[in-house]
């Protein structure tokens, strides 16, 4: 009977559960939101995972580029001397004067005096002949030194157009022997081709490429000629590409 009496009652029994709630509304409302949230673990690995594997490739690009600064280097120290020696084979050969025909030697006047008695007027002459015989003989040497002069000239060899070819020649990978691939490609063989220095330069992943120099006469080999018959190495050569091109 009690206990039905205490049910009928209107009595708050819960009233502690919202006073709580309310508490912890306000402190929620009062609490600053956080501004930084923490990655989980998983992913703060894969970040760093990533940032390994782009700052390999950094350091590597790096290298690579420095071995390019180098090599352009080299070929700017080899295109000056090429240069220097072109002047001074254009300084010796403009050096060198055509040669100087001696004049014919003049025929000497008869420096015999007549007697006064028999000099005439009518022998004297007014007008000076002896003049225009040097006239004519002047103009004779100057034709003569103006023809020696072209016909050396005309024999003078003409400039040949020649260029400067900095090759690419990639390997298969990393296990292709690179001294037979270098001797494979400086037995191509060429009028007016000259194979010049060369070095292994690192590309990534243990492959490394041949770089190498070589001076053509342009009109007789040209970078297509080239890069056919070295490509026909196919059993160490993957393909080649013309790094840097200069005119001599």
């Amino acid at each position: 009977m009690a206990v039905n009496v205490l049910a009928e009652e209107k009595i708050w029994f819960d009233k502690y559960k919202y006073d709580d709630a309310e508490t912890q509304y306000y402190i929620h409302l009062n609490t600053p939101v956080a501004t930084k949230i923490q990655n989980p673990p998983a992913m703060q690995s894969a970040v760093q995972g990533s940032d390994i594997e782009l700052c390999a490739r950094v350091t590597s690009l790096e290298k690579e580029n420095q071995n390019l600064h180098q090599v352009v280097e080299d070929l700017r120290l080899a295109l000056s001397k090429l240069e220097a020696r072109l002047s001074t084979l254009e300084k010796s050969s403009t050096s060198t004067k055509p040669a100087v025909c001696p004049p014919a030697p003049h025929s000497k006047p008869n420096t015999k005096q007549p007697e006064a008695e028999e000099v005439d007027d009518d022998d004297i002459d007014l007008f000076g002949s002896s003049d225009e015989e040097e006239s004519a003989e002047k103009e004779r040497v100057r034709e003569e030194r103006l023809r020696q002069y072209a016909e050396k000239k005309s024999k003078k060899p003409a400039l040949i157009a020649k260029s400067s070819i900095l090759l690419d020649v990639k390997p298969w990978d990393d296990e292709t022997d690179m001294v037979k691939l270098e001797e494979s490609v400086r037995t191509v063989q060429m009028d007016g081709l000259v194979w010049g220095a060369s070095k292994l330069v690192p590309v990534g992943y243990g492959i490394k490429k041949l770089q190498i120099q070589c001076v053509v006469e342009d009109d007789k080999v040209g970078t297509d000629q080239l890069e056919e018959e070295i490509t026909k190495f196919e059993d160490y050569v993957q393909s080649v590409d013309v790094a840097a091109f200069n005119k001599i």
